[in-house]
C-alpha cells in the first residue's frame, strides 16, 4: 500500500534538509526526470569537482591540435608500409600480427591518413580518461590527475600517437583491459577481448593475457579467470588457425626465432657455444663490444642470417636462428641476464641519447623538413597500397607555426626515464614501509582503518604495476630497446603509483611522522 497517511510519523525537518543536501552532492546522478534546471548545476559541479583534470586534458587536446595543423596529415615510419599491404592483402603477416591492419581497414573507406592520426590522438585522450577514472576507485583526485598528466602532456606521446604505427592503439587497448579488471564488477568476456586485440596487435602483449588471469586467481576468483582465458584464447587460436592455413606453421607470426636470435648477437660467444656447423653460419667473429644494434642481424644485408637462401622469415631460417638463440642463452645465461638488464636499463636514464641508430631514432622527432623516401626497411608495393589507401601523393606537409610549436615544445616537454623508475619504485617502496612499520602511515589523530576480515586479496596497484614491468621487460628479453616501446608502459605506472599512494590528504607528512630513521 502507497501513499501518506495522518498516522504515519512526520519526517524531522534537519532530516528532510539532509535528504535535500543529499541529493545535491548526487545532483550529477540525476536523469531527464528531474528537470532541466539541476542540469546546468550538475555540469558546473562536474567541472568544479574534476577541474583539476579537464584543464590539463584541454591542454593534451590543444597540443594533438597543434600535431594535426603543423604535420598534415600524418608521420610515416618503416613499419606503416607493411600493415598497408595486409590492408590490401588480407593475410598473416610473417613479422607483425594484423591487428593494427584491421584497424586501418575500418578507417580506409574515409581514405585519409590523417583522420587515422586523428582516431589515434582520441585514443591518446581516450587512455588519459581511463587512467584517471581508474586512479579515482581507490586514489585522491590530485594523483589521479598525476597519473594521466603524462600521457597527455609528454611531446614524445604525441608524437607517437600521429605515427601511422601500432603503439598508440597498442596502449589503449591494455589501459582499458587493466581499468575494467579493476572495476568492482569486471565484464569478464569483454576483458578477455581486449587482451586477444592486444595480443593481435603487438605479440609482446601475449603474457598480458595469463598475467590478467592470474589476477584474478590472486582475487580468488577461478571461475572468472577460466572465463577471461577462453574468451581471450578464442580469437587468437582462430588467427593461428588462419596462419597455419597461409603458411602451414604454427603461431600467429613467424619470426620469434629470428629476432631472439638478433638479441643473444649482443653477447653470443662461438668459441664458448661450440655449435654444430649448420649454426655456426650464423656467428658473427668480432668482439660484442664492437657489434652493431640487435636490429641489424635481421635487416642489413651483410647480416648473417639475412645473406643466407631464401627469404629471412621462412620456417627453416627461423627455426635455425631459434636453436642458435636457445644454445646462446644456456650456454651464457649470466650474459643473458645483463644484457637483459643492460637494454631494460634504457629506459630509465634522465637524457635521451640516441639509440638504436639515427634512422630510427629521428623517426620519433617532429621533423625540420618533410621527411624524404620511405627507408630502407620499406618495399615499393607498401608505398604503392599506402598511396591507393590515400587515392593520392602520399607523405608529410610541414606548416608552420604550428609545426615549430610542437618541435619547441618538444624540446622541453619529455618524461624522463629516471620519473618512470621513480613512479615505478612508489607502489613496492610504500607496501614494504607498511610491512616494516606496521601502520597505514595515516595523519597523526586520524583513526587507522579497521582490518578486513578474512584473507585479504592483492593490492589494487599490483595489476598495473605488473603489467608495466612486463611492458618493459619483455621487449628488452625478446628483440631490443627502443624508446615507442616504453610509452605504453608509462600511464600503467603512473596509476600504480597513484592507487598505492591511495586517499591521503597529507601524504608526505603522515611518512615524516611515523617512520623513524
Amino acid at each position: 500500500m502507497s501513499g501518506r497517511t495522518d498516522d504515519m510519523p512526520v519526517e524531522p525537518e534537519d532530516a528532510r534538509a539532509s535528504s535535500r543536501t543529499d541529493d545535491a552532492r548526487v545532483g550529477d546522478q540525476a536523469g531527464p526526470d528531474r528537470g532541466d534546471t539541476r542540469r546546468p548545476f550538475a555540469a558546473g559541479a562536474f567541472v568544479r569537482r574534476h577541474g583539476w583534470f579537464l584543464g590539463v586534458l584541454a591542454m593534451g587536446a590543444a597540443l594533438r591540435g597543434l600535431a594535426m595543423l603543423g604535420y598534415r596529415p600524418a608521420l610515416w615510419f618503416p613499419d606503416t608500409y607493411t600493415y598497408i599491404v595486409t590492408v590490401f592483402k588480407p593475410r598473416p603477416d610473417l613479422v607483425r600480427p594484423a591487428g593494427y591492419s584491421m584497424f586501418l581497414k575500418l578507417l580506409e573507406p574515409f581514405h585519409a591518413f590523417g583522420l587515422v592520426a586523428a582516431v589515434q590522438h582520441l585514443l591518446g585522450l581516450a587512455t588519459a580518461a581511463l587512467i584517471y577514472w581508474a586512479a579515482l576507485r581507490g586514489a585522491r583526485r590530485r594523483w589521479a590527475t598525476l597519473a594521466a598528466t603524462p600521457v597527455l602532456l609528454d611531446a614524445y606521446q604525441v608524437q607517437l600517437e600521429h605515427l601511422l604505427v601500432s603503439d598508440t592503439l597498442f596502449m589503449f587497448l591494455i589501459v582499458l583491459a587493466v581499468a575494467l579488471s579493476l572495476a568492482d564488477r569486471p565484464k569478464l568476456v569483454t576483458i578477455g577481448l581486449l587482451l586477444a586485440a592486444v595480443t593481435l596487435t603487438r605479440t609482446v602483449g601475449q603474457p598480458l593475457i595469463l598475467l590478467l588471469a592470474a589476477w584474478f586467481v590472486l582475487r580468488r576468483q577461478i571461475r572468472p579467470a577460466g572465463v577471461l582465458l577462453a574468451a581471450a584464447l578464442v580469437p587468437v587460436v582462430a588467427y593461428g588457425a588462419w596462419f597455419y592455413a597461409t603458411y602451414e606453421r604454427v603461431g600467429i607470426i613467424g619470426a620469434n626465432g629470428v629476432f631472439l636470435y638478433a638479441r643473444t648477437m649482443s653477447f653470443a660467444d662461438c668459441a664458448r657455444m661450440d655449435p654444430p656447423p649448420d649454426l655456426r653460419v650464423l656467428c658473427d667473429p668480432r668482439p660484442a663490444e664492437q657489434r652493431p644494434p640487435s636490429q641489424e642481424y635481421i635487416w642489413a644485408k651483410d647480416a648473417p642470417l639475412v645473406a643466407l637462401p631464401g627469404i629471412t622469415f621462412t620456417q627453416e631460417t627461423d627455426e635455425l636462428a631459434a636453436r642458435f638463440a636457445a644454445l646462446a642463452i644456456r650456454t651464457q645465461p649470466l650474459d643473458y641476464a645483463g644484457s637483459v638488464l643492460s637494454e631494460l636499463g634504457r629506459s630509465f636514464v634522465w637524457g635521451r641519447p640516441v639509440y638504436p641508430d639515427q634512422e630510427i631514432y629521428d623517426y620519433y622527432q617532429f621533423p625540420v623538413t618533410p621527411p624524404g623516401p620511405p627507408g630502407r626497411y620499406a618495399a615499393q608495393l607498401g608505398v604503392d597500397y599506402s598511396q591507393q589507401y590515400e587515392r593520392g601523393a602520399i607523405g608529410t606537409t610541414i606548416a608552420e607555426p604550428y609545426a615549430g610549436w610542437m618541435r619547441a615544445y618538444q624540446d622541453v616537454a619529455r618524461l624522463p626515464g629516471a620519473v618512470l623508475l621513480a613512479a615505478l619504485l612508489v607502489p613496492p617502496a610504500l607496501a614494504a614501509g607498511r610491512v616494516m612499520y606496521g601502520r597505514r602511515w595515516t595523519p597523526r589523530g586520524r583513526r587507522r582503518a579497521a582490518k578486513p576480515s578474512g584473507v585479504p586479496g592483492p593490492a589494487p596497484w599490483l595489476l598495473p604495476w605488473t603489467t608495466a614491468v612486463v611492458l618493459l621487460v619483455t621487449p628488452a628479453a625478446a628483440a631490443e630497446f627502443d624508446y615507442r616501446y616504453v610509452l605504453p608502459a608509462v600511464p600503467l605506472a603512473f596509476l600504480a603509483a597513484a592507487l598505492a599512494c591511495g586517499k591521503r590528504k597529507n601524504f608526505l607528512i603522515g611518512i615524516s611522522r611515523n617512520v623513524r630513521l
